[in-house]
């Protein structure tokens, strides 16, 4: 019968449903109208907004707390914050494998929750509880040991708990959208952002009111609301169930990439195919955990010949293709016998290694900019401290809240990428995403350059003020000369973090999402620790021969401008290297056609 004129055309079933491996609450395949988008990440948001609060609430006044509190000296207190910060930004890797391979994202998140308000609990208890107190009088020079046991337990606790909430949130918003429906996939783009907005305002309250609390009330006040706040955002995320879009754990997805290596070893000398279409690969027919991918012929690396000499040398000469000998059938009639996954990979796998591979050039690249942005809640947070920060009728801002410029220039940034940048690129390239995911990055870390910059010669403004009244130090100068290296680092950070989460989300195998996120939480994690490593080599280099190095005891006694002013060589030198990789780079390519088909393409960082 003829659909009458102007009716609606009927839905077909792929528009219906949602076919890309999700389940619904009850473990059906999801009904599109009725699931995903933005009807289920609005609740994923608002959690994400809550344990951003909590976080910055707790990070950037760290370093305040450790000196004024615990009474530790300027390097002791920094590298203290760069270790707990390494900590929490590398225990997403953990986190990422356990939700991927096991508990699955939803679990992950309920439980890193818990843990969650157990070490803020326990946190307000260090503040409040008698037997917990820093000191027995109103103040003291020497803190209890049983309260520093106590708070020390408490924030790693909430390292441990951003371990799993971290990359299983991000990452379970972003599954609320199928990458196969075009319609769907752009809104993905625009979660990205919009995620990254929410976290902003997360951020901004956390250094403003929260930090307001901190300062004039007491910091066991402000732990009390963060805790009524992540406890409020745990109902708010039970509640949309649902309404979510869920992927089982299927085991570890780190095994099928050790079977593609093994495989490759033991065909090492298997002559090549001459043509990719005799490499084996899982017939379309057949149901798979993830999207096929497009063969490519190497792997696109400056770093390459490195890697190829070494797998060489440990296989006994393996070419740049070694990796492709995993998916030979070594006998055509009957090629079932040797399909054990230790012997015989697909391309997909094998391409699935590639990408893994080719990841960690990238990933090395951008350490220098994590690097830099460790400053932001370290000696940025403490040049505050030595300021005016008066405004009107004697008000006096946090020195923590200084961070919410930043918060306030990412919102900015992402906002203009979203609304203004991207759609006139569109128009103007015919690409979707306007520019690809590197091109994004390496602008962000451009501005960091120009953070480092700023940042050396306002310090440099500032010793001298110091210089020329040492009796009134640099009360003299207005807090707001902070701005523009706050401004400029939070407009960086709204080009190359969410690039960062994009990339690493995207770029991964489907079945390793999760872990994909804690990549790119561990950039910021090594770089914690490397900025850590950093700040100790420069102190005993330049105290050699005058005793007096770069870090004093205080900000007045240090030169933090000859710091920056180092950080700023080492990003515009790895901007060079960062470029070259990125030039040579080839995106993820999923299939649309027969393998044999696929041509080298990604470039444009489509997927």
């Amino acid at each position: 019968m003829e659909q009458s004129k102007g009716a609606k055309p009927r839905e077909t079933d792929e528009e219906k449903w949602v076919y890309d491996s999700s389940m619904d609450h009850k473990r059906r395949v999801p009904l599109r109208a009725s699931t995903g988008v933005w009807k289920a990440s609005r609740f994923i948001i608002a959690i994400e907004f809550s344990e951003r609060l909590s976080y910055f609430g707790i990070a950037t006044s760290l370093i305040i707390y450790l000196s004024k509190v615990l009474h530790q000296d300027l390097e002791t207190a920094a590298k203290n914050v760069n270790h707990w910060s390494g900590v929490t930004t590398l225990m997403p890797l953990l986190g990422g494998f356990i939700a991927d391979a096991y508990l699955g994202r939803f679990s992950t998140v309920l439980v890193s929750t818990l843990v969650y308000l157990m070490g803020l609990t326990l946190l307000s208890l260090s503040w409040f509880a008698p037997g917990l107190k820093a000191c027995e009088t109103e103040t003291c020079t020497e803190p209890r040991k049983v309260h520093e046991v106590a708070f020390f337990l408490a924030i790693y606790m909430i390292s441990v708990a951003t371990g799993g909430h971290k990359p299983s949130l991000e990452s379970f918003g972003a599954d609320q959208f199928d990458d196969d429906h075009t319609e769907e996939r752009k809104q993905k783009m625009t979660y990205f952002n919009w995620w990254n907005f929410a976290l902003c305002a997360g951020v901004l309250l956390g250094v403003t009111v929260i930090v307001y609390v901190q300062d004039h009330v007491n910091w066991g006040t402000s732990y009390i609301i963060l805790t009524g706040v992540m406890a409020t955002s745990l109902v708010i995320f039970i509640i949309g169930r649902p309404f979510y879009r869920y992927r089982e754990a299927k085991g570890s997805p780190l095994t099928p990439l050790f079977q593609v290596l093994v495989a490759a070893v033991r065909k090492r000398n298997l002559p090549h195919p001459s043509s990719p279409a005799q490499l084996y690969e899982i017939p379309k027919t057949e149901k798979t955990e993830g999207r096929l991918l497009c063969h490519t012929k190497k792997l696109k690396y400056a770093c390459e010949p490195l890697i190829s000499v070494l797998i060489e040398y440990l296989s006994n000469g393996m070419n740049k293709r070694f990796l492709d000998k995993a998916a030979i059938l070594e006998n055509d009639d009957n090629p079932a016998e040797k399909r054990s996954p230790w012997r015989l990979a697909s391309v997909s796998r094998v391409e699935e290694l590639k990408l893994i591979l080719n990841m960690i050039p990238i990933w090395l690249s951008t350490l220098p900019f994590g690097i830099c942005v460790a400053q932001g809640t370290t000696f940025f947070i403490k040049q505050s401290v030595t300021l005016d920060r008066q405004i009107v009728n004697g008000f006096q801002i946090p020195p923590a809240s200084v961070y919410g410029i930043a918060a306030i220039g990412m919102i900015f940034s992402v906002t203009f990428y979203e609304k203004i940048f991207v759609p006139a690129l569109r128009k103007a390239t015919g690409n979707e995403r306007g520019i690809n995911i590197l091109q994004r990055i390496g602008i962000g870390m451009l501005f960091t350059v120009a953070v480092m910059v700023v940042a050396a010669l306002v310090e440099k403004k500032r010793l001298g003020v110091v210089e020329n009244d040492p009796k009134k130090s640099s009360l003299s100068m207005s807090v707001f000369w902070l701005a523009p290296q706050f401004l400029i680092l939070g407009i960086g950070d709204g080009f190359a973090l969410v690039g960062l989460q994009e990339y690493f989300y995207e770029q991964v195998p489907d079945s390793m999402r999760s872990l994909g996120i804690a990549f790119y939480l561990s950039v910021i994690g090594a770089s914690n620790f490397v900025s850590s490593w950093l700040i100790t080599i420069v102190a005993r280099i330049t105290e050699k021969g005058t005793g007096h190095g770069w870090f004093g005891k205080d900000l007045n006694s240090s030169r933090l401008d000859k710091f920056f002013w180092l950080l700023a060589g080492i990003s515009a030198v790895n901007m060079l290297f960062y470029v070259f990789l990125a030039r040579r780079y080839s995106y993820k390519n999923v299939q649309k056609v027969a393998v044999a088909d696929c041509n080298e393409g990604g470039r444009d960082g489509m997927v």
